[in-house]
């Protein structure tokens, strides 16, 4: 049992009440309390942990470098914060957590983070079961403080919002068990250096350090000599998300592969995926529609609809596949075996890229967080036959490699002026820029993202709408919108094989 200054709600004067920190529903009372107040008010309580250091953190200077997480552990829980591998009150085994959300300009409310559980360790055994390990004592059953991020204010009087215990269900344990098993087999073949968050679903194995050169770490146990940079164990910013709509906020809005736990207990999540997919393997199109009842549009943008339904859904929208950052793409493979389209991408700003570095570039955020199932479709004499699906992510070498080359030199062209020259075309012309092609790069380039041409020249001439298809170069120059792609023989060899 301990003391702890409290805020009287329906005075709001402050006093001192007995708080038993044992017990996970009396931190859950005492953490309520928060909800409606800003850091600032948090501090104004005078509240300091114990101990040789209290009081000492001075929260309003500048060189401060901790997070409201901090604040509150030390300042409303009256403990110093510390990089424990236990959870924060052990005897009641529950972690506390302070993290953010964002609300969008279409008012949607997203989290602003992923959920950090604790280093992953390379020195020291990786061996522990799921059950006993530091990742689930971290992340079994959390005291999850959400406060709303506002830029517009001063960051202590952002207010605390919703103020919750959770613990993951049972529908998602079987997947984060999935994913705690993928990253400690990486581990312990000596492949840490190999690891993405793309290559789980919940669970993620997330950098830690301000650069991948600073963050590089000896894999001291498994791999001693071979470098790999430093990941912690976290919850996905995508399956943060949902928790906070579905759980927390109660606006539970996507349907589920998964109906019953025991579903998992025979066989993974994406051996499930794809068990649901292979009894219409080999059928056209149209029969899919037919047997599902669907009405048959023939149009590419239908196959991604015929793939939710075979999975059970009546919508677009798969709880697991947005808890998971699972990008479902339908691809159509030519008769002669050969993919015609490549894959775009989001569009990027021409000078916002300039300000990019690789670290936290969003071409490879999306690749080191995305992780995709990809359905293929041939085309045979009596239509478009289902062939198969396969769930990839891109590997670390093709991210750290190829994909950083085209994006660096993006950057280097658009830093030096991007070259444009008006070509003859038949009767009429086009013009060409010397940013990367696909002959230049085996995985990734970059073209327009849209058919509408649109251009501001050195001269002044205007060419197409400018306002609508093109984007305003460093140089005061427009040209058409750009963005990446993935190159089609790229997306050929992920799904030749299915």
């Amino acid at each position: 049992m301990q003391r702890s200054l409290n805020i009287d709600t329906t005075t709001n004067e402050l006093e001192y009440v007995p708080i038993d920190f044992d017990d996970p529903q009396a931190l859950l009372e005492h953490a309520k309390k928060l909800e409606g107040h800003t850091f600032r008010e948090v501090l104004d309580l005078g509240i300091t942990p114990d101990g040789p250091a209290a009081g000492k953190t001075d929260y309003n200077d500048a060189s401060f470098k901790g997070g409201m997480g901090t604040l509150i552990e030390e300042r409303y829980f009256g403990y110093h914060a510390n990089s424990d591998a236990h959870a924060d009150f052990a005897d009641a085994g529950v972690e506390l957590k302070t993290t953010c959300y964002d609300v969008k300009n279409d008012g949607s409310i997203r989290a602003g983070e992923r959920l950090v559980l604790g280093m992953i360790a390379f020195d020291e055994s990786i061996e522990r079961a799921f059950d006993e390990s530091h990742m689930w004592e971290k992340g079994g059953n959390i005291l999850l403080i959400y406060y709303k991020r506002d830029k517009t204010v001063d960051k202590y009087d952002q207010r605390i919002e919703y103020v919750t215990l959770f613990t993951p269900p049972d529908e998602d344990l079987a997947i984060i068990r999935e994913d705690y098993s993928t990253i400690q087999e990486y581990v312990m073949d000596g492949r840490a250096d190999e690891l993405s968050e793309s290559m789980t679903h919940y669970l993620g194995a997330c950098t830690k350090g301000a650069t991948a050169e600073k963050s590089m770490r000896d894999q001291t146990v498994y791999a001693p000599g071979k470098k790999a940079r430093g990941r912690a164990w976290c919850y996905k910013n995508s399956y943060m998300n949902v928790v906070l709509n579905d759980y927390i906020i109660g606006q539970r809005g996507s349907e589920s592969i998964i109906k019953d736990s025991e579903q998992l207990s025979t066989h993974s999540f994406e051996e499930h995926v794809i068990s649901l997919i292979e009894p219409f393997i080999g059928m056209t199109d149209r029969e899919i529609c037919d047997k599902l009842g669907l009405a048959y549009t023939g149009n590419k943008a239908q196959w991604t609809t015929i793939v939710y339904h075979m999975l059970g859904l009546n919508t677009e929208h798969a709880e697991e596949f947005e808890k998971a950052n699972i990008n479902v793409r339908t691809v159509r493979i030519e008769q002669h075996g050969r993919i015609k389209e490549s894959l775009s991408l989001d569009t990027f700003s021409f000078i916002g890229i300039l300000d990019e570095e690789w670290d936290d570039a969003p071409l490879h955020e999306y690749f080191e967080e995305t992780r995709f199932l990809f359905v293929a479709f041939q085309k045979e004499e009596d239509g478009l036959h289902l062939k198969g699906a396969t769930f990839w992510n891109m590997p670390r070498a093709d991210i750290d490699g190829p994909l950083r080359t085209c994006w660096e030199t993006t950057k280097d062209v658009i830093t030096a002026g991007v070259t444009i020259t008006k070509v003859s075309r038949g009767d009429g012309y086009r013009f060409e820029n010397n940013l990367p092609k696909k002959s230049d790069n085996p995985v990734a380039h970059v073209r327009p993202h849209t058919s509408k041409a649109a251009y501001r020249l050195e001269n002044g001439l205007t060419i197409g709408n400018i306002n609508r298809d093109a984007d305003e170069l460093p140089d005061g120059r427009a040209m058409t919108k750009q963005s990446f792609w993935l190159n089609n023989d790229y997306i050929y060899e992920i799904v030749r094989d299915i």
